[in-house]
């Protein structure tokens, strides 16, 4: 489980991300992100939709790799960012160990991983 200070608390923020970030889009999931122009660590943000997945346990499954990834790789993330993952109906058909290494890549080619 990622710590709190790596989350994004509250519908503000994400709509904030969703509104003025820069989308970066993979096979499986969008990933926006924005510059707060702080250096506290990056939040990040998992978002499912009962489109992707009906079952709350598949789209707990989602949100817990992608988590896990974020988790796995926050030594090397960059502060200063706010970042929201938006899956996609793709990553029903893929597996845990494939989502958490596309999470990772995703975080390099953006930016927001060293």
């Amino acid at each position: 489980m990622l710590a709190k200070k790596f989350r994004l608390k509250g519908a503000k923020d994400f709509a904030r991300i969703q509104k003025e970030g820069k989308i970066y889009q993979s096979a499986n999931f969008g990933l926006a992100y924005i510059k707060r122009g702080d250096e506290n660590p990056s939040r990040f943000g998992f978002i499912v939709s009962t489109k992707i997945a009906k079952d709350a346990v598949d789209r707990n499954r989602f949100k817990r790799a992608m988590s896990e990834a974020v988790r796995i790789a926050s030594i090397d993330l960059v502060s200063g960012f706010d970042a929201v993952f938006l899956a996609k109906t793709s990553i029903v058909r893929v597996s845990t160990a494939e989502i958490m290494k596309e999470v990772r890549l995703s975080l390099k080619a953006t930016g927001l991983s060293k």
